[in-house]
């Protein structure tokens, strides 16, 4: 039983699990089970090149930014376990969350981050009831969202990126991740709201 289960490995989907794995040390996180299925073959980061995103080397390439993700999230905090080589099929909720099943296997959670792309070839089952056309995007080209409140979808099921709603920038979508990341902490902290920083020591 997974405590969070993040699906997709994209930009929204690395940078929720590296939120989440840098608060594995704190007392309201210590115990926090964390997976990600890492599937990326469709991700738009694959043919995307970025010039203008701050902190990245103008050239950096998406292709880069996917691989090294999965290296950074595994050498700092390899407490979340990456689930490599599965697509998701289909999410049921269940008396205690959620399960999610894959071209392999199955996997129970009490909380599911969505981060899949926003075409509207997601075939996920179990989502269908919240799929709207894209609130921000050309409708020539049939992107879609999950209908979601603050990326919540329902109790326990939230959706980060341009499926959550979001234009198709990675600035965007890595924030949003890292947005949902941080209202799942504040979840495990009582309700209270927290976040989670790293300084530099003196």
């Amino acid at each position: 039983m997974f405590d969070v289960l993040i699906i997709g490995g994209g930009a929204s989907g690395l940078s929720c699990a590296l939120v989440l794995g840098s608060a594995k040390t704190k007392e309201y996180a210590i115990n926090k089970k964390i997976g990600i299925i890492v599937h990326q073959r469709s991700s738009h980061l694959q043919t995307a090149l970025f010039n203008n995103v701050l902190g990245l080397t103008p050239g950096t390439t998406g292709a880069s930014i996917l691989e090294n993700g999965k290296q950074q999230l595994a050498s700092l905090y390899p407490e979340v376990e990456q689930i490599s080589n599965e697509k998701v099929n289909q999410i049921t909720k269940t008396k205690s969350g959620f399960l999610v099943k894959t071209n392999k296997a199955e996997y129970s959670s009490k909380l599911v981050v969505v981060t899949v792309g926003y075409t509207d070839l997601m075939t996920i089952k179990g989502l269908e009831e919240y799929i709207e056309p894209h609130p921000r995007a050309k409708a020539s080209k049939n992107r879609i969202w999950l209908k979601n409140t603050d990326h919540e979808i329902e109790k326990g099921l939230y959706v980060a990126g341009t499926l959550a709603g979001w234009r198709s920038q990675f600035a965007i979508a890595s924030g949003s991740g890292a947005h949902v990341a941080t209202d799942i902490l504040t979840l495990w902290n009582g309700g209270e709201p927290t976040k989670v920083h790293d300084k530099i020591s003196n």
